[in-house]
């Protein structure tokens, strides 16, 4: 279905559809505004999704809409923004590197978060991903995103009053989500693989963030066999088999629809190794060109990208031979191997352990290869040395590429006027410029207090808002309504957690010592409460285990409701938090947090990071924009680690973070705290944003690639 068969829409405003189905609204806050103004109560219900607004907007509403001079001066500003955008030849790209525009760039992935109103992510590799083609458009990177279309999506969660975590899957309504399916001149099917003996047909959606196209495969067609048919409706099956044949589809079925659609690129990227067969469907396609293979495979490298995002040995996708034979042994005929060859370039080290393992054909099949932050790329060289065995670590060929958070999404509107005011209208177009940013420290200490403050009343209102709509439902009970925060006070300090819930992330480190805790956030006149949030894989036993424990304990009386856990937790809800708690938690054990942008995007909004000073805090960390918990990562082979940091932690909070954000003077405001807040936002902005995350891909990885080989693919 098209933008316009969707709704029709009177002459006048007949672009708010255009407007709707392009996500560049998403992060041009004017642009929010159109939604806002058209019906703001169907946008709130909608969960600001304006495709399911207009779609539902009364043809009164929309009628009054265009009488209405106010609403169309906005609209009107909005729309002439959006062509300019659309149609700019004037961008970083091709003011720095033009010969970039001799083909676009495929990026592969396995997921892409845009927005909560397309829910086909799990976490923080569909976050980043969404970010990535998000800052690629406003830079003018040509870019085309290949994912999957999961109808299923990642799962909704709910927590039972016994306090376990609930599975629900969602169909994804169509008609109102930010999607439109390409139709091929011969039909549904844009390309085809092979599975096994089947033929499985693969259909195309089309999003669009601004400037860069995102095509998403589906499987469900008709002419496919039921197995085929739900391929592509849930994101991470734990079935190691239904695994490979997503992946099948993605790496080598992305490739085949890139081509059916006219697109050739010039650059290949691979996100993570999950789609890293198309690596060897591109081989194929030079072996039948009468290439052979070595050299196919020197082509394929020369202009393949591959970052891994794992820095732990069995988190890699392997798939045990027998999957290999069942599944690639017609394959490695079409390119010109044999089986052990095959096998040679998915094998993760020299020695030939069993397996295959998608992160080294990723390394193997690539030129360019880099992690995710300064820590990570040392971690990476470690972890495949035996791929490179005559090289000394130090020259291993992996570099990094620190992550980023798109700043104009993440960002909070209330935060962005103060520096628009402060720091100039297009502050947001220089993220990379120190200069600007410095002036942050000029403002003054009681606006960006005032703006903080009024951040957290919006978090705590949107979780009692959804505390009492559970309630008034009749499906949850009164325990469970203050622990979704019905009790939390604006005046208290508040320490958000919101990550994946699993072992490695230690989200119970805070509770080693449950006495020293109830002292601390008991405190009747320095108060302090957690708000958690977080969703643990459907297959991860531990990980659900740890939640239920601190489910368990925000609904003990004796902590006087002053732990909350928010359930669901996507981008709409993650805007809240980031945006509103006081301070940011992340307590991985060490050397296994890849990267963890989630504090970015808090950092970025003024609120300061507590962590271990793994991933980007490693490189962040400054000394006066947060607090690093215990030793370095120099401790990460300790037993003790968990009793030290616990201890760190305490210590820290009982003497640097709450003493500090209680100091008042006279008028009320905490100097000393906003000190941290502006420091934390400075420090964040231009070092760990979007825009200086893609401008490094370009210039350390992009640009690398010769000019002749890109125009050759």
């Amino acid at each position: 279905m098209t933008p316009s068969e969707r709704r029709k829409l009177p002459e006048r405003i007949k672009r708010l559809d255009e407007l709707a189905t392009n996500l560049w609204w998403a992060w041009h806050p004017k642009a929010r505004d159109v939604f806002r103004m058209l019906d703001y109560p169907l946008w709130r219900e909608s969960g600001h999704n304006p495709v399911q607004e207009v779609y539902n907007t009364p043809d009164s509403k929309l009628e009054a809409a265009t009488q209405d001079v106010a609403f169309l001066s906005l609209y009107d500003s909005v729309m002439e923004a959006f062509d300019a955008d659309m149609t700019a030849k004037d961008t970083w790209v091709s003011a720095n590197y033009p010969e970039l525009a001799s083909g676009p760039i495929a990026y592969f992935s396995m997921e892409f978060a845009l927005h909560n109103s397309l829910p086909i992510y799990a976490g923080g590799l569909g976050v980043l991903a969404g970010d990535i083609c998000k800052e690629a458009s406003d830079l003018g990177l040509p870019f085309v995103g290949i994912g999957f279309m999961y109808p299923q999506g990642y799962f909704h969660q709910h927590i039972a009053a016994d306090g376990w975590q609930q599975e629900i899957y969602r169909q994804l309504n169509f008609e109102e989500a930010p999607i439109s399916r390409l139709n091929p001149p011969k039909g549904i099917s844009v390309a085809q693989v092979q599975i096994e003996d089947r033929t499985v047909s693969i259909a195309v959606w089309l999003v669009k963030a601004g400037r860069v196209n995102i095509y998403l495969l589906d499987t469900n067609l008709e002419q496919n066999t039921a197995q085929d048919r739900v391929l592509s409706a849930r994101l991470y099956t734990a079935d190691p088999e239904v695994r490979m044949q997503q992946e099948i589809v993605l790496g080598i079925g992305g490739v085949r629809v890139l081509r059916a659609l006219g697109i050739h690129p010039a650059i290949w990227h691979a996100n993570e190794g999950h789609s890293t067969f198309m690596v060897l469907e591109r081989i194929r396609e030079e072996v039948g060109r009468g290439v052979p293979f070595n050299e196919a495979l020197s082509r394929v490298r020369a202009n393949t990208v591959f970052t891994t995002h794992t820095p732990v040995a069995c988190a890699h996708d392997c798939f045990l031979t027998n999957l290999v034979d069942k599944y690639f042994s017609r394959y490695w005929e079409s390119i010109g191997i044999d089986r052990e060859t095959f096998l040679e370039i998915g094998r993760p080290d020299v020695e030939g352990r069993a397996g295959f393992n998608m992160t080294a054909l990723g390394l193997n099949a690539s030129n360019q290869r880099n992690a995710v932050s300064k820590l990570h790329g040392g971690v990476t060289r470690r972890m495949w040395a035996g791929l490179w065995p005559n090289l000394p670590e130090d020259k291993i060929p992996i570099t990094y590429v620190t992550n980023g958070i798109h700043v104009p999404t993440w960002i909070a509107a209330e935060i962005q006027r103060v520096f628009e005011k402060y720091l100039g209208h297009d502050c947001l177009e220089g993220q990379h410029d120190p200069a600007i940013w410095k002036k942050i420290l000029d403002i003054p200490d009681n606006e960006v207090w005032e703006v903080r403050q009024n951040l957290k009343v919006k978090l705590l209102n949107f979780m009692l808002d959804r505390a009492q709509r559970r309630w008034a439902e009749g499906d949850v009970t009164a325990q469970q309504v203050v622990t979704m925060g019905a009790l939390l006070h604006p005046d208290a300090l508040t320490i958000g957690f919101a990550r994946r819930f699993t072992e490695y992330k230690r989200p119970t480190l805070l509770f080693q010592d449950m006495a020293r805790l109830k002292k601390i956030l008991n405190n009747p006149f320095k108060p302090v409460q957690l708000i958690f949030a977080g969703k643990s894989h459907p297959a991860d036993w531990a990980g659900k285990q740890l939640l239920h424990q601190i489910y368990a304990i925000a609904q003990d009386r004796e902590f006087q409701g002053r732990v909350a856990f928010i359930e669901d937790y996507d981008m709409h809800t993650a805007s809240y938090m980031t945006h509103g708690v006081d301070v940011w938690l992340n307590t991985p054990r060490r050397l296994q947090e890849a990267c963890g942008t989630s504090g970015m995007k808090a950092a970025i909004n003024g609120v300061p990071h507590l962590s271990v000073r793994d991933g980007w805090w490693y490189e962040g960390y400054n000394g006066s924009n947060g607090w690093a918990i215990g030793p370095g990562p120099e401790a990460a082979f300790s037993d003790r680690q968990d009793e030290v940091d616990a201890q760190s932690l305490y210590r820290i909070l009982e003497e640097e973070v709450i003493p500090l954000y209680y100091d008042r003077d006279r008028a009320g405001f905490p100097h000393g705290w906003i000190r941290v807040v502006k420091e934390s936002i400075l420090s964040s902005v231009t070092l760990f944003s979007a825009c200086r995350m893609m401008m490094d891909y370009t210039e350390k990885m992009y640009r690398e690639i010769p000019q002749s080989i890109r125009s050759k693919t």
